[in-house]
């Protein structure tokens, strides 16, 4: 039986809520879901106001939870005084995307951040992440992909990466072009050749207008391969005084849909399993 295949040959599933620690409303919600199961990750936004604040709620998360550091360069402030001194906000993905091809990134200014936020992580929870990866899936791009590849090689015990080198529709075809081709692939290629734990394929693209997630959701389980996959999510609420969020109503449809039988029913009809997918990969074991 491989890594990713579950009890009677069922596809493996990893479920990753991204932007914990971004507003209380969207902490509240992911725990909700993770404390009954519904996730096997959390990805956790440290540069945040609100992220010591509401990293109680992980306590006492089940062991099927793996919790991880969501890097952050394009929402809010640094936490580092030498990047903030450069970009006292974060810029916009576009222009960030824009400077790293051009290598235009303050590249010694990033490495403070990645271990400040980091830091945040492992001074809260007393512990290192169990996986890493980007918000807006930053961590790819170049001179912040090599960054980070050097610094995770350095945490212990290693942490897994997340891969964006393959993502699989169907729909938002051009987003998952662009996730690829702004470095999804070479880190993949990288994390092959450092012998980093990551996952096979990524899925969950969509422009989060789609007023249908369960219908998404069916169709990406169709396209879970038999090495297993992870997706990953954005569920949340929106609570008084929460800041402003681009995506609120796409939040509250994941959260609702998450955590009803109509998601369990969805999966036990595609014969896939929530469980752990990270796997090592070396050249000379990948299928020829």
């Amino acid at each position: 039986m491989s890594a990713a295949t579950g009890r009677g040959g069922q596809r493996l599933l990893a479920l990753c809520a991204d932007d914990f620690g971004l507003a209380p409303g969207i902490s509240a919600g992911i725990a909700r879901l993770a404390h009954a199961q519904r996730l096997t990750a959390i990805s956790c936004i440290t540069n945040s106001p609100h992220w010591p604040k509401t990293a109680g709620l992980l306590n006492g998360l089940p062991d099927t939870v793996d919790v991880g550091l969501h890097l952050n360069f394009t929402e809010g402030r640094p936490l580092s005084t030498r990047l903030a001194r450069h970009w006292p906000t974060l810029p916009p993905l576009p222009r960030l995307i824009a400077q790293a091809h051009l290598r235009l990134l303050p590249i010694s200014q990033v490495r403070n951040e990645v271990h400040a936020q980091l830091a945040a992580f492992n001074h809260v929870l007393g512990r290192p992440p169990a996986f890493i990866d980007g918000h807006q899936h930053v961590h790819h791009l170049p001179g912040v992909r090599r960054v980070i590849l050097d610094m995770v090689e350095h945490v212990q015990p290693l942490p897994a990466l997340r891969n964006t080198g393959r993502l699989l529709g169907p729909g938002a075809g051009f987003k998952r072009w662009v996730i690829e081709r702004t470095g999804g692939r070479t880190l993949e290629r990288e994390l092959t050749q450092r012998v980093i734990p990551h996952n096979a394929v990524l899925l969950g693209a969509y422009d989060f207008v789609d007023p249908d997630y369960q219908g998404c959701m069916r169709r990406w389980l169709a396209e879970l391969p038999a090495e297993g996959g992870l997706l990953f999510c954005h569920p949340g609420e929106h609570l008084p005084g929460d800041p402003p969020d681009a995506i609120q109503a796409a939040r509250k449809r994941e959260l609702a849909y998450l955590g009803s039988v109509a998601f369990d029913d969805d999966l036990a009809a595609a014969g896939v399993r929530l469980g752990r997918v990270w796997r090592t990969v070396t050249e000379t074991s990948r299928p020829g």
